[in-house]
């Protein structure tokens, strides 16, 4: 009985990750960032739609370190935070 293992049939190609995922933060560089992020989320019961100012800011942080792709904040979903205006505030 044999079991010998075939490596050399099957050669890995690389692929860049998926959309969303991206390097940790090792150096703690946004963790400031992330922490009032966070804290936001503890203090509104976990309300994200509070704390969008908070998340643009942490993702802006990423991407300005190279730690994500840079994308626009509108195809990030932040298009009506662009200007500095909240939606809640907008609306009226």
């Amino acid at each position: 009985m044999s079991t010998a293992m075939n490596f050399g049939t099957k050669s890995f190609q690389p692929r860049p990750p998926d959309k969303g995922s991206f390097p940790l933060d090792h150096f703690g560089e946004c963790k400031s960032f992330k922490e009032k992020f966070m804290k936001c989320l503890r203090d509104n019961k976990f309300e994200n739609a509070l704390c969008r100012n908070e998340s643009k800011e942490y993702l802006e942080c990423r991407m300005e370190r190279q730690l994500m792709a840079r994308e626009p904040l509108g195809k990030l979903g932040f298009g009506d935070l662009v200007d500095g205006q909240s939606e809640a505030k907008s609306k009226f």
